[in-house]
């Protein structure tokens, strides 16, 4: 979750795995994408576009 809270834009389950680990495999990527998509479904994550996330905002 720290790295939607520092990013100042939707990012991609690719973008998140480089942020937290350099050395990336194409499984990481996967798995990364499908934690995302559940992360979407309760409302924590917001899917702004097909395959890009974002953190929530609080409403005011």
């Amino acid at each position: 979750m720290t790295v939607f809270t520092t990013a100042g834009a939707p990012l991609r389950a690719r973008q998140v795995c480089e942020a937290v680990d350099p050395q990336i495999a194409p499984d990481t990527v996967k798995n990364t994408r499908l934690k995302l998509k559940r992360l979407a479904e309760p409302g924590i994550l917001a899917e702004t576009e097909q395959g890009l996330l974002t953190q929530r905002r609080p409403r005011p």
